[in-house]
């Protein structure tokens, strides 16, 4: 069957990215048709019913220096004081113990904790330590600003070791820090991406501090977004998964679904993740010069469990870390984001290549015997569990691939990227996929 709407443009990808350059171009009275591949909006930032447990594709965190997507946000009637639990402090748990370190990361609004937090902790960070870092973190963010492709050559460990960073102060703050942010560790980390992901935070340092949303991300995030552009009068499918594109000299005039047939549009922004992207535009621009770069850069993975028990496990809502074991990063979400189950535990993996493949009771045991090393019982009261996971989540974080993140614009007439890998000022986070949608808009309207 061949379809005969004509769209001004059409999007394809639901997540932050295309439901923002979805709204822009709406709110300009352009009719706009977003594509979605699953059965639920919301791309990264998605959550959805898996077999009678609510899950969501990652475990996220709302950063309170964030611009765009605030504002985004407002302009579709939602606060985002309204949505999210504010956090000032976040934990780190030591393996091998029960003991933890509580810092505070909002200097104005939690700032007897940030003071505490820099003082304290002695027994596991020693006053060495900690002025270990200092070296570390003020030659990183000059060199993010003076020469940003030469601190992509580095890894966060080599950084480290080249400033002398101790041992205790690599475990219990840079790796928290690193791996337990986006999952790599320090020897795979690009410092670029360290430094870069840290310092739009400086200049906007009162505004620090870390946001738990109050529900699924799609309910909170995509479905107001979703709802505006449908009040412009856009349209929103899911389950539509769009195979390619279609092209008539060098020009493209609407996509090619997996059903066969087709949708024409005067523009296209591809607005998927980077293996998305990929699979789109292989069979068209492989071997094109301008695509070189995209397709050069490589993907990687992420892997969450998402865990339900009969009590909390966590005595606070909080974002922790654990450092040195598989658990990069975790949160209690029961009071936070899952309030319908009494106790609510969500684990980023690391490394996420480790557990693809590996049968989800393994990986269970293996996410229980690292919570055993660090004073966790993820055993008693477990009532339920899911593994989510994602080959090509990501843009790959690691040294020397920054700069293939390729230009939003494209020499092909009516064909727009956008997406948190596209070449804009943040690494793989929801603000930087706002930027590309805004961005891919503005490209759309002035051509």
């Amino acid at each position: 069957m061949i379809r005969l709407e004509k769209f001004d443009v059409i999007i394809v990808g639901s997540g932050l990215a295309g439901l923002t350059t979805a709204l822009e171009l709406s709110e300009d009275g352009k009719t706009v048709a977003v594509l979605e591949k699953h059965k639920v909006i919301g791309g990264r930032t998605s959550s959805w019913d898996e077999d009678g447990m609510i899950v969501e594709s990652g475990f996220h965190r709302h950063i309170g220096y964030y611009e765009e997507l605030p504002k985004i946000l407002k302009k579709v009637g939602v606060e985002v004081d309204d949505i999210v639990q504010w956090e000032e402090q976040i934990d780190v748990r030591i393996k091998g113990s029960k003991n933890k370190a509580s810092f505070g990361i909002s200097p104005v609004f939690g700032p007897i904790d940030t003071i505490k937090g820099i003082i304290g902790n002695n027994d596991i960070l020693s006053p060495k330590d900690k002025f270990s870092l200092i070296a570390f973190f003020t030659n990183g963010f000059l060199e993010i600003v003076k020469n940003p492709e030469k601190l992509d050559k580095y890894n966060v460990r080599e950084f480290a070791e080249k400033y002398e960073v101790s041992e205790n102060a690599l475990h219990y703050v840079v790796i928290p820090l690193s791996a337990g942010i986006f999952f790599l560790p320090p020897e795979r980390y690009s410092a670029k991406v360290f430094f870069g992901l840290f310092l739009p935070g400086i200049p906007r340092f009162y505004k620090l501090r870390i946001g738990a949303y109050l529900g699924g991300m799609t309910e909170v995030l995509a479905k107001p977004l979703a709802k505006h552009i449908v009040k412009n009068n856009g349209i929103i499918k899911t389950d539509i998964n769009v195979k390619g594109l279609i092209l008539d000299e060098d020009m493209v005039k609407g996509v090619k679904l997996e059903d066969g047939s087709e949708i024409f549009a005067k523009h296209v922004v591809v607005a998927t993740n980077l293996g998305g992207a990929k699979e789109i535009l292989r069979g068209h621009f492989l071997n094109h010069p301008s695509f070189e770069n995209l397709f050069a850069l490589p993907t990687m993975p992420a892997v969450t469990i998402q865990m339900e028990f009969e009590k909390p496990i966590l005595p606070v809502d909080r974002t922790t870390f654990g450092p040195l074991t598989s658990l990069a990063s975790f949160a209690e979400q029961s009071r936070s984001t899952f309030t319908h189950v009494p106790g609510r535990l969500s684990v980023i993996l690391t490394p996420p290549e480790k557990f693809l493949d590996m049968n989800h009771d393994e990986i269970l045991k293996h996410v229980q015997k690292d919570g055993r090393e660090l004073g966790l019982d993820l055993e008693s009261g477990l009532m339920n569990y899911r593994v989510v996971s994602h080959p090509e989540d990501f843009h790959s974080l690691e040294p020397g691939n920054d700069h293939l993140r390729p230009d939003q614009k494209t020499p092909i007439e009516g064909l727009v990227l956008a997406g948190d890998y596209t070449r804009q000022p943040y690494f793989a986070t929801m603000e930087g996929a706002v930027r590309s949608g805004l961005y891919a808009a503005k490209i759309v309207l002035e051509e």
